[in-house]
Formats: C-alpha cells, structure tokens, sequence
C-alpha cells in the first residue's frame, strides 16, 4: 500500500469532481506476458475432475463477435449414443479465450429453455487469456437424456476497431457412472466427494425431478426475462401434472446496467439535491421476490457479484471475483403450494425486483417429481404467514456528503400437506434474511465508503403423518463486504485522467445441513490498488488480491489460499487443513 498511500498523500489537497464509482472498465495498459495466461475462479475441484468420464461430448462451440442485438446461438442437442443414459454424473466443461480490448460480457446457457449456467467473462489483455467453469448439472438428467431439444447461448459483445476481443467458447459434457463421485466416504481424498462453491439446498435435488418446466422469455434475446424497474413484473403461465408430488423452483439471478453496483447506489434525494446527472439511484436495498398467480411465494437478497470490469478491473487477473465464473442460483420449495397447482388449471409463475431499476436477468426452472403410482395426489396449503418486510431508512447529508443506511428483515413460513402413493407428507419451508447497508461519501463525495452485511437463512422439514420429522435440509448464508472507493485528479500531464484507489473485502459464509451431515464454506476476498483512467479505460495501475477458500464437513477438509500483484500469480497453495469461519 506505500504506492498507494503516497498518491494519496501527493494529492490530497486537490479539488476533485464527485465520482459515481464503481463503475465498470477496461484495461488499456500493456501487457508484460508474452503468452496467453489462464483466469480462474477459486473454488474446489471436482470430485469429477480426478475420475475418468465414461464418455464425454462437445455439445457447443462457437465464436461471439459482434452479436449485440442477435439472437442466441442454438444447435441441436442429443446424449452421446456410446453411454446411452446410464450415467449417474454429468458435468459441464465450459471453456473460453479471447484477446484483445473487451468489456466483461454476462452469459447464459440454456437446454430446452431451462438454464444450466450463467456465467460471465473476464476482460483480455492483447497478448490473450483463457479460463473454464466446471459445474455439476446432474439435477438436469430428466433434460439431458432427451434427444428433441436445442442448446442454447447468449453472449452479446462489440466488436470494433476499439473494442476487438472476440470470445472463442467451447462446451463439453462429461458423463460418468461412478458412484463415488456423489457418495461421501469416510477416506480424507478430495476425489472421493461433494465439494461445492455454492451449497445451497441442493440436498432437495436428489434424486434429479422427472421433469424440469423452464421458466423463462420467448428465448429471441436469451430466456431471461429482462427487467427493467420495480414495476416492470415478467411471469410465465404453466401446468403441471396432478401426480406431482414435490416442486422446488431454481432461480438465476444478475444485475446490470444503472443496478450492477445496486448495493452502493445513493437515494434520489442526494442525486436531486446535488443535480447529480447519474442513473444510478433508488437507494441500495434490493430484493427479488417469486410470485404464483400474484401470490407471493419467496424472496432472495441477491449475492453481490463484481464483475470483472468492476471497481477495479486489475483486482481480477488472474483470480476473478467470487462467483463470476460460476454465479449462484436460489432455491424455493413449492411443495406447500401443490393444493394450488395439481388442479388441471394454468397457473402463473413470476418475477419481479422490490426497488430495482434497470436492469436485472431474471429466469427459473421448476423441477417436478411425480408419483409414477398414482394418476393424482391429494394435496393442501396449510399455513401461509404473509411474510411482511421490515425497512428502516435513514439518511443524513449536506450537499455531497453524508450518510445513507438502511436495514431490511423479511421472515416467512409455508406449510402445506401432499398425499401419494408414498405417503401422507407435510412440507415445511421457511425462510427470512437480513440486510444492512452503510453507504457514506466525504471530501465532496470523491470518498466512498460502503459497508453491507446479508444474513440468509432457508431450511425444509418433511413430517410424517404422526408429526415426526423425516428429512431436513437448510442452508445459512453470511455475505458481508466493503467496498471503499477514493477519487482523485490525475497528474498534470494526464489530460482528462483521474486517479481511482480502490478496496475491497468480500466474504461468503455457508452452512449446509442434511439431517445430521454438516459442511461448511468460507471463501474469503481482500483485494487493494489504484488505477489511472481516463474515460472508462485503465492505463495504468496497480493492485493486489488475497483470497482463502476453505470446506469442511464430518468427514474432511479442503482448503486453497492464493495471492496475486500486478496480474501474477504469486502463491497458490492447497492443504488438507481448515480455516475457521468467523
């Protein structure tokens, strides 16, 4: 930081024009590697990535250039014949390269219309980058093992005598039939096991749903439903079969445009007190919420992911943020609604954004086991607490500086009873989070501090129907971050330049719990520097990130902890050992 405090230092003193950072770059400075590096995400491998597939099948490949304003690529989509549909694992192998200038791009891949992954991109340098997601996408057997059904990409990108990278993209699937990739063993060997970035409750997809019905847009500009303010509401009429006897909806979630920095946005009174010309306002409390036939259903704080244009794009090279390879989707059970929805009639399922402006991608997909016994189930909604949100505000400012906070809580509980050929089960899910945010400017707002911290709970209990209870599966979610931006003229001889020095620290902590089994992750992100910029370009800097990524359950450890300056890759250790959550 002795670069960066002596800036600060030699600056000072000078008048600087408010800034409406984070916002989004790209790098413009040359680059010292003389061949194309590879970007990652930490996260733990695979148990997969040390097994042999059965067989593998490269499902897509393409080249986005300039496809802005272009429909999706699609091609046809059939399981590899050589293993038929006897896997018991599939995995998603996407890979990518590109160089030159580029924005960061969001991305996603659909089958049928029902979203496997969103993605985004990290920004190349001239002399080339690659990188690769692997995802497990068993839960989506009953899709994968079908032959009439296309694959689906959207990625729209420039390209221009300004902008020239054109991002080369290539899928797999990889299909295995071993067992051990799903059980857990009492054998510390990371090859052995589950080992998830994002938990979730994804105990409930197991085993995969007979059926999965996309929630999601006509599909001419992507499947997501695009929305573009807290009006702007996007649903989808289906039916489903009367035998369903269980329903969880998955839902994928990204913010753009005036709201990718949602969490750091100020109130409109400070942007019309100051006659600030910036979009990007309506405070920083953001919630996506589900409805059924207007009805609410469940609500999600979004996990904030940065880009890697954002804030400081030389926090994100070689190691990208959390999350932005692979960003997370939500899990709503609807089991308690079935005596809503086995009754023949079309019913419809919604999206909308409490306070978002524009704009967020919002699709689902409905994942639906039915009874194979039985042509109809009986079923009932018994308890539905309306889930009321709690907001308190409070705002204190004089012209460009002040302070802004707001503090959210929302707590729910849905009850409902369906009986099969299985048995009479009550389904119970709650849910409820928290959110504080602390957003605060000073020295005529070129100083910008936020602070947020989202507590996140879900969990759901099966009774049977003496009241006992058969199965459990929760999640708890701690997100806390600080982003600290510092706007400053730049040198003399830079004309029309300003100097950003930037901090961040960003945590995700979870919990999963599957009857007694319990694992925890904790990934941990501190990353620090400064940039020249002139416009939206970056043509000079510097910047460091440490990250730790740590998993333990009953059985095992995994832990990797990595540091990279100035683009290198400085250390990158992993160790059977454990960090302790905070």
């Amino acid at each position: 930081m002795s670069i960066v405090l002596s800036l600060l230092l030699l600056f000072f003193t000078v008048p600087v024009s408010p800034s409406h950072t984070p916002d989004r770059y790209t790098k413009s400075l040359p680059s010292f590697h003389h061949k194309p590096r590879e970007y990652f995400e930490l996260a733990p491998p695979l148990p997969s990535d040390f097994l042999v597939p059965s067989c593998s099948h490269q499902v897509l490949r393409h080249s986005f250039a300039n496809t802005i304003n272009s429909p999706p690529f699609s091609i046809r989509y059939s399981p590899p014949s050589d293993c038929a549909s006897s896997w018991s694992h599939v995995v998603l192998e996407f890979r990518a390269e590109c160089r030159g200038e580029q924005y960061d791009r969001i991305a996603g891949l659909w089958l049928g219309g029902a979203e496997l992954l969103r993605t985004s991109t990290a920004e190349p340098t001239k002399c080339g980058i690659f990188w690769k997601v692997r995802k497990d996408i068993t839960r989506y057997s009953s899709l994968l093992s079908r032959y009439d059904l296309h694959l689906t990409m959207m990625l729209e990108n420039i390209v221009n005598r300004v902008y020239t990278g054109v991002y080369h993209v290539t899928v797999n699937f990889l299909y295995y039939n071993y067992n051990t990739v799903k059980l857990p063993s009492m054998i510390p060997d990371p090859k052995l096991y589950r080992v998830n970035t994002w938990q979730g409750l994804e105990g409930l997809y197991e085993p995969p749903a007979d059926f999965i019905i996309p929630i999601s847009d006509r599909g001419d500009k992507g499947f997501w439903f695009r929305i573009d303010g807290e009006s702007d509401f996007h649903s989808k009429s289906i039916r489903i079969p009367q035998n369903t006897y269980r329903a969880v909806l998955e839902l994928y979630v990204s913010f753009h445009g005036n709201d990718e920095f949602w969490y750091s946005n100020p109130p409109n009174s400070y942007i019309k007190t100051n006659n600030l010309t910036t979009e990007r306002g309506n405070g920083a409390y953001r919630e996506i919420y589900v409805t059924i036939d207007g009805k609410f259903i469940g609500s999600e704080a979004p996990f904030p992911v940065f880009f890697t244009g954002g804030v400081n794009p030389l926090f994100w090279e070689p190691v990208v943020s959390i999350g932005a390879f692979n960003l997370p989707s939500h899990d709503f059970d609807l089991t308690p609604f079935l005596g809503m929805l086995v009754n023949k009639k079309a019913h419809r399922i919604g999206f909308g954004v409490s306070e978002g402006i524009s704009y967020w991608l919002v699709n689902a997909n409905l994942h639906i086991w039915v009874d194979h016994k039985s042509r109809e189930v009986q079923a009932k909604p018994v308890v539905y607490n309306t889930p009321k949100l709690k907001i308190k505000r409070k705002e204190d400012f004089k012209l460009l500086d002040g302070s802004f906070k707001v503090q959210a809580e929302r707590k729910a509980v849905f009850v409902g009873w369906v009986k099969s050929s299985l048995g009479n089960f009550t389904t119970v899910f709650s849910q409820n989070y928290k959110l504080k945010n602390s957003l605060s400017f000073q020295n005529n707002g070129a100083y910008k501090l936020v602070k947020q911290t989202i507590k996140a709970t879900r969990e759901v209990k099966v009774l049977n129907d003496l009241g006992a209870v058969i199965s459990r599966v929760g999640v708890r979610r701690r997100y806390p971050f600080v982003v600290i931006t510092s706007t400053l003229p730049g040198p003399k001889k830079k004309k029309n330049t300003y100097l950003l020095v930037t901090n961040v620290s960003h945590v995700l902590n979870e919990k999963y719990m599957k009857g007694k089994f319990v694992s925890v992750v904790y990934n941990v992100q501190d990353s620090e520097g400064w940039m020249l910029v002139k416009d939206h370009s970056v043509l000079s800097g510097a910047a460091t990130t440490r990250q730790s990524f740590s998993y333990r359950d009953d059985f095992r450890c995994y832990s990797r902890t990595v540091k990279a300056s100035d683009g290198k890759l400085i250390s990158d250790n992993t160790s059977p050992a454990c960090f302790s959550s905070v």
